[in-house]
């Protein structure tokens, strides 16, 4: 592609944020220029749920779709990975790991964040399938199956009272968050036993999880459910200033936005998990679209602006 051009906007991640931003921006005549690494985050999970109309879709069929529809109305989309981004000018230049730099006036960033799971031998391999985090996401497809909640976080306790709707057989594994006095209670009263001390080994049989490895012995399970921590994928962003907080929930990082998707650099947006950490795929896509809409209008003040001041100089 031409490198030389300044497109209007270039959207940094394409995963269903990133696309729906780039539609809307495209159907506003924008010139616009997704850059996707290819590896989204539900790369491991045999399908979408919870998704209006399309509950059930691969991931990547999903993607596929929203692809097409952006090169529909005109928009570009680059396989590469962004390495790094500044400010030239009144606008961008962005920078790929080929190289590759593009201008834009613009940035839409929806590069979402990355899972750190515990590191617990055999908890990783079964992630998206056997392991799971959100029960609205997974829980169905879990549903009724002995379930081990492991506890991480501020919510795994929450965590374990979601679970427990979908199934009668939860056990709650300490591990390193061990519940309240309060908590403790609300288990018992629910049947959900709690076992404490950490998870020592996932152990499976045929890929399968067969158990967990606690102080206590051997438990038997065959889901476990975990709240990992999530981490943004800012790193390029670090020349621009824009560096991941801690989320408020505890649950990981973030950066920060407004309701629209501004960020706190002037001229960047941002969309989807980057921001929202516990976006499903509808409303990260509906946060792409807002945001979208949001740098359209602001390209268009700029432009009246602009043509404000051409008319004065005449």
């Amino acid at each position: 592609m031409d490198t030389a051009q300044r497109h209007d906007v270039v959207v940094i991640g394409g995963g269903p944020a990133g696309l729906n931003g780039a539609m809307m921006l495209a159907r506003s005549l924008r010139s616009v220029v997704v850059v996707d690494s290819g590896s989204p985050r539900n790369a491991p999970a045999a399908a979408a749920h919870g998704l209006f109309a399309r509950d059930g879709v691969a991931p990547a069929e999903l993607l596929a779709t929203g692809r097409e529809e952006v090169r529909r109305y005109g928009g570009t989309l680059v396989d590469g990975e962004v390495v790094g981004a500044r400010r030239t000018g009144d606008g961008f230049t962005v920078t790929l790991a080929d190289g590759t730099t593009l201008d834009a006036r613009r940035l839409l960033v929806t590069t979402g964040l990355v899972d750190v799971l515990p590191d617990v031998p055999g908890l990783a391999q079964g992630w998206g399938a056997d392991v799971v985090h959100c029960p609205y996401c997974h829980g169905y497809e879990v549903r009724d199956r002995p379930i081990a909640v492991l506890g991480t976080a501020p919510g795994s306790a929450h965590q374990a009272l979601l679970f427990r709707q979908l199934s009668a057989d939860v056990v709650y594994v300490s591990h390193s968050t061990g519940p309240t006095t309060e908590q403790r209670e609300r288990f018992d009263a629910l049947g959900i036993a709690v076992v404490d001390g950490p998870v020592n080994e996932v152990v499976r049989s045929g890929g399968a999880i067969t158990g967990l490895v606690t102080p206590s012995g051997v438990l038997a399970r065959e889901v476990v459910a975990v709240a990992p921590r999530m981490e943004a994928r800012a790193g390029f962003l670090a020349e621009l200033g824009l560096v991941p907080a801690e989320h408020p929930s505890g649950m990981g990082q973030h950066l920060v936005a407004d309701a629209m998707g501004r960020s706190t650099v002037e001229g960047v947006w941002v969309a989807g998990n980057i921001t929202d950490l516990s976006a499903q795929v509808g409303a990260a896509a509906a946060a792409g679209a807002f945001a979208g809409a949001a740098i359209n209008a602001d390209l268009v003040e700029a432009g009246a602006l602009a043509a404000l001041r051409e008319v004065a100089r005449l």
